[in-house]
């Protein structure tokens, strides 16, 4: 793991690395950057996702339009409402038969709304357990209860889920706190709650309104766009 060293007060330095793979400007930002703690994202970030196979699964069952409800830009409150853990499951059920006028089971609703949720890679499971060596971690997610269910089986599964849970200080699902990203509580609870200094705190997100969010918490956040494995920004592989 081509990571500098820590210093007194476990600060973590980023360097420039992986340049055949044309990594420069994604190291740039993070260059000489010295870092207390990290908070990841989850899915597309930790947990790969796929959001048109949701919209593929509902629109098979002949739900149109899926992504005009929900994609990874934008959403339907009833989506909303379901990750602040505002509704349960069953209402968000009833709710999407209705808006959607198709009278799915609750077995095909939960089935196609988990076809996003994709593979775990190992190699990034194991750079979260070199990093949650040298400084604390936390996981901040915009997830819910079905998503929680699925994903919770798939990790005890293939890695523990008790085992992967240890790696993180805390763990914050939105439906847990009745918060969501980008909104600005949610990241000054994560700030509070631990202490944190945001000037020395690393957000990492795939989704540019929740990095939009984290900066107006003073945090500092690197948008992880497309084609982009996390483990390549701490070069490891």
């Amino acid at each position: 793991m081509n990571i500098k060293s820590f210093k007194a007060g476990a600060k973590l330095y980023f360097c420039a690395l992986n340049q055949n793979k044309k990594m420069e400007l994604l190291h740039l930002e993070l260059k000489n950057k010295h870092f207390d703690a990290i908070i990841f994202d989850f899915g597309a970030v930790i947990i790969d996702i796929d959001y048109h196979k949701t919209r593929d699964a509902f629109e098979k069952q002949g739900v149109k339009h899926f992504d005009e409800l929900f994609s990874k830009a934008k959403q339907n409150s009833l989506f909303d409402n379901l990750e602040k853990g505002l509704i349960s499951e069953n209402q968000f059920r009833d709710e999407l038969r209705l808006i959607s006028g198709v009278n799915l089971s609750n077995a095909s609703i939960n089935e196609a709304w988990n076809s996003m949720l994709l593979k775990m890679p190992q190699k990034r499971v194991e750079l979260l357990k070199k990093l949650s060596k040298v400084l604390p971690l936390y996981l901040l997610s915009n997830t819910n209860i079905i998503h929680e269910k699925a994903f919770s089986a798939y990790i005890d599964n293939q890695y523990g889920l008790n085992s992967f849970k240890s790696l993180f200080q805390k763990i914050y699902f939105s439906h847990h706190i009745n918060m969501r990203k980008p909104d600005l509580e949610i990241f000054e609870k994560v700030l509070d709650e631990n202490k944190l200094n945001p000037s020395t705190t690393l957000f990492i997100d795939d989704s540019p309104q929740h990095i939009e969010g984290a900066r107006k918490a003073g945090i500092h956040a690197f948008h992880l766009k497309d084609g982009i494995d996390v483990c390549d920004l701490f070069g490891f592989s």
